[in-house]
């Protein structure tokens, strides 16, 4: 199997972390990942916030009641940001970027969740995007697609299964109900 085959594998979401934290060397290759990644046109329509103080940590783990709150655990959440007036492709762009993270992180052996905020919600009033935007000083006309949590696993999850695949999903040619590989 070839290494990055076992990295797809390996990376898991990861919600439990230890209270280490990262090196400077890390969160610079974790963010490098992010900054290597494609975009439409090379618009470079994405942007991203490092956040590791832990008062902010804790501020951002609000940011989608309940579902967020592992953030306040994780010793680095990035902000992944976009700009619309750049790119109509910018949630692809960042999105790409994000899951670039991702793989990074479990490169260096560490675990990461992806928190959606476009389109989720902070209260009746307010979006996920407005409270995070406001929270981290996030101009217009700049949105938030997700938060990426960082942190070292505070356990090892078994690695995916390829036999569990869903090879029923692939179709060759054209769409065809009961196509297989």
């Amino acid at each position: 199997m070839s290494d990055f085959q076992s990295l797809l594998l390996r990376r898991r979401s990861i919600r439990k972390f230890t209270p280490e934290l990262f090196t400077p060397d890390e969160i610079r290759k974790i963010i490098e990942a992010a900054l290597l990644s494609p975009t439409s046109k090379n618009s470079r329509s994405w942007e991203f916030i490092a956040v590791d103080e832990k008062e902010t940590l804790v501020r951002l783990s609000v940011c989608k009641p309940g579902s967020a709150a592992f953030i306040a655990d994780s010793a680095l959440a990035v902000a992944v940001l976009g700009n619309p007036l750049l790119s109509d492709a910018w949630i692809e762009d960042a999105s790409i970027a994000a899951i670039n993270m991702q793989l990074q992180a479990e490169a260096l052996g560490a675990g990461s969740c992806w928190v959606q905020v476009r389109g989720r919600n902070y209260s009746d009033t307010m979006s996920a995007g407005e409270y995070v935007s406001e929270l981290l000083n996030i101009p217009m006309p700049l949105e938030v697609l997700c938060i990426i949590a960082f942190g070292k696993k505070e356990r090892e999850k078994a690695p995916a299964d390829p036999d569990t695949l869903c090879w029923e999903k692939v179709h060759t040619g054209a769409y065809r109900l009961h196509d297989r590989l």
